[in-house]
């Protein structure tokens, strides 16, 4: 399908020089937060950033509510809304007026609850009350940001969303912490092809296609599977008979890093091939991977080639959906890489 060319670069522009609120109801070192509120800071003449570090969605989203009802707002020029803005713009835009309304429309809530994580009915009254949410916050921004073409082209045919405010903003890695390096292996794994995946292990991202792949490979003794991450027991019962496969919890991201730094390759996706949203979406940890010139392997989907041409050198594609396919690109890498299959 052909992608709509939407409007790059241009958020400065509306920002330059004014008085800035951001808001966000996700914890202000996500990456996304970070990325933004850096650049923002950068063309702006003044940013308040609204937004908490508790654990606890909840208890961010009662701070924040409290912070809006309670601080003046005369002086700010724009408003910025950050992560989840069908939180805060349908409820808050009466003290909004006459201010610029600027959203990162990361994720549509209707498609994530409904299509992708499926804890409601399509037909069922929240479900509609999602979808109203979504298309009353895209409504009232006058610009609205989203993370690619595929998803903008998404918001746009299903949200009833004005292509014309639309902008794409690709995330980017924090190149003080993922950059190349060399790091050497530890010495039980010093001659194992080292393949790492990382994640939230969310299901867009397609682990069940990585752990198939793991036990179509669970006889070749050169290869050696790390998979960091919160993990379920389930997952980890059903596999353990993989003596190839390593389960690690999460990581700090500096020591994440270092077991990026380690690996001869990496799984990026998203490999799930039945929730829509994984096609229309770059994984974080892509980027990641890229800032560090490692070489990884993509779910073959538009999202994914907007920025990452194939060269079969740092990029590989494979079919989404299909361990088969997975694990016949990983025995490409390794022979490319002059591993032995055994």
């Amino acid at each position: 399908m052909k992608q709509t060319n939407f409007k790059r670069d241009c958020i400065n522009n509306i920002v330059h020089n004014k008085k800035l609120l951001f808001i966000t109801t996700k914890n202000i070192d996500y990456i996304r937060n970070s990325q933004e509120i850096d650049s923002l800071k950068k063309s702006a003449a003044e940013v308040r950033v609204i937004g908490y570090s508790d654990k606890g969605y909840i208890s961010r989203l009662i701070k924040i509510y409290v912070q809006l009802l309670t601080i003046s707002l005369k002086s700010y020029e724009v408003i910025f809304v950050g992560f989840a803005p069908q939180l805060i713009v349908p409820f808050f835009s009466f003290r909004f007026k006459k201010k610029i309304v600027v959203e990162d429309f990361f994720i549509s809530l209707y498609d994530t609850m409904i299509n992708d994580r499926k804890k409601f009915k399509q037909n069922s009254i929240l479900a509609k009350i999602l979808l109203y949410l979504d298309k009353i916050t895209l409504k009232k921004a006058h610009e609205i940001i989203v993370d690619t073409c595929a998803h903008g082209d998404y918001f746009v045919k299903e949200l009833e969303a004005d292509k014309g405010k639309i902008n794409i903003l690709y995330l980017t890695a924090d190149s003080s912490i993922y950059y190349p390096r060399l790091t050497q292996k530890p010495k039980e794994l010093s001659n194992k092809f080292l393949v790492l995946y990382f994640g939230s292990i969310l299901p867009l991202q397609g682990i069940n296609t990585i752990l198939e792949c793991v036990e179509k490979m669970k006889n070749i003794s050169s290869i050696v599977f790390e998979i960091i991450g919160p993990v379920s027991k389930a997952h980890m019962e059903k596999y353990k008979a993989c003596e190839n496969l390593i389960f690690i919890p999460w990581l700090s991201q500096s020591a994440l890093a270092e077991k990026i730094s380690e690996a001869d390759l990496c799984l990026a996706g998203h490999f799930n091939s039945t929730i829509g949203k994984a096609a229309r979406t770059i994984p974080g940890k892509a980027y990641i991977y890229n800032s560090m010139k490692k070489p990884m392997i993509l779910g073959d989907n538009s999202a994914n080639r907007e920025l990452f041409e194939e060269d079969n050198i740092n990029n590989y594609y494979v079919e989404m959906g299909n361990s088969d396919k997975l694990k016949e690109k990983i025995l490409y890498v390794m022979k490319k890489k002059n591993f032995k299959e055994n």
